[in-house]
This record gives structure tokens, sequence and C-alpha cells, in this order.
């Protein structure tokens, strides 16, 4: 079971005691979360896909069932497409990994931030000035951005870079997409993109959720999620 961005395996907690019974959970925090280590340097997504077969290797799991939601979503995908073997079924809920299309209003945003937080780095230029620079694209980041720092900052950015559209229609294993409606950081249609391109993926929608819908229907998730994993 794969974590979001910005939490830990702590948030699975409302699903263990009904996903547990003729199961062996694995819950770990990714590295730079919750109990782990951050990295040694940025990683992307094809780093903690690594990370974690390594992990499956050392608890000698050679195959299973993977849950992801959101970043761990992202992280799951490029396991079972690098790792097919290693993925027996597939759990996507609010899961990232698609970037969106963007207007020229963002990317005007963007090339605004990346100015300012060069002058904030230019040492020839006065330090009020550096500082004003700074405050004024700390404030243009992102929550997530804003929050992390050091190491993960940069994973933060190879993260939201990496697209994993291309590998949809590699995937080899059954994909059960668990979705609210409401969801406004991993949209709807992102889903409906995955269920078209991934060749034998299923879709969920939960209504009046948004994305965190596995806790804010946690039961009706575990039903869905045993009864997929359990069918033969």
């Amino acid at each position: 079971m794969l974590h979001g961005w910005g939490t830990s395996a702590e948030l699975f907690a409302p699903l263990v005691e009904p996903l547990q019974p003729g199961r062996r959970l694995i819950l770990p925090d990714l590295p730079g979360f919750g109990a782990t280590a951050p990295p040694p340097q940025p990683w992307a997504a094809a780093d903690y896909a690594h990370w974690v077969s390594a992990l499956l290797d050392r608890l000698g799991v050679e195959r299973c069932d993977v849950i992801g939601h959101s970043n761990g979503g992202r992280i799951a995908l490029v396991l079972a497409a690098a790792h097919p073997e290693r993925v027996r079924k597939l759990v996507l809920t609010g899961s990232a990994g698609l970037r969106p299309r963007h207007g020229l209003g963002y990317h005007a945003r963007v090339r605004s931030y990346k100015l300012l937080r060069g002058m904030s780095r230019a040492s020839p230029l006065p330090a009020a000035l550096r500082d004003a620079a700074r405050r004024r694209a700390d404030r243009r980041g992102s929550d997530d951005y804003r929050a992390a720092g050091g190491v993960m900052r940069g994973t933060l950015v190879r993260l939201v870079n990496d697209d994993v559209r291309p590998l949809l229609a590699q995937l080899r294993v059954p994909v059960l997409l668990i979705w609210g409606d409401r969801d406004t950081e991993t949209p709807l249609r992102d889903a409906r993109v995955m269920e078209q391109t991934i060749p034998d993926a299923g879709l969920v929608i939960f209504e009046g959720s948004g994305h965190y819908a596995y806790l804010e229907q946690a039961a009706r998730f575990c039903r869905v999620v045993d009864a997929f994993t359990r069918e033969r």
C-alpha cells in the first residue's frame, strides 16, 4: 500500500482491519516521509519504484497486489510497467501521474516564477532585492513545494514532471480505478484517460468524494478492493 505525497502509511490505518483477514499487508513509509529518511538525491518515480521492488526482495515477496493513492499511484504504475512480474493486480485511487495540459497563462506564471527564483540567487543584486524576489517566488509556488525542503523539493519537481501516460498501454495487469467525482487534485478526467488507455482496467466512481475517497468511504473502498483482489 503506497501512500501519497506529504503523508505516510499511517493514513491507511482505517483500511487495515477490514483488509487484514487472509492477507499480509505491507505499509511502508516511502523515502522522505514518515519514519523513512529522504533519498540521497532528488528521486523520480522510477527511483521510488526500484526502492519498492528492493523492499519486496528484502521481505521475500515475489508477487503481490499493490494499492496506490495519489503519488503512490504514480509509483505503482511505474512499478507495474517496469516489473510486471511483481504485480498481480493494481488498485489506483486518486492516482497522480498524468501531466495536465496547461494554457499560455500557466506557462507565463512558470516563467515568472523561474525569473524570480533566479533573481533570489543572483549574488550581484542587492540583498533586499534578492529577499523580495525570494518571497514573491515562494508565494507563487504550490503548497507542497513551499512545504518541501532540501532534497525533497527537488524530488517533488522530478515527480510532477514524470508523465506516466506512455506507460499506460504497456500495463499487463488488471487495474481497478477508484475515484471521487469531486477530486480536484487528480480530477476524474484523469481516471477516464487511464480507463480508456490501460488494456485491462475498470473504473468505480465514489459519488460525493474528493481526493481521499478511500478514507471518505473507507468501508465501501475495502469491499470493492476485497472483491477485486480475491477474484480469480
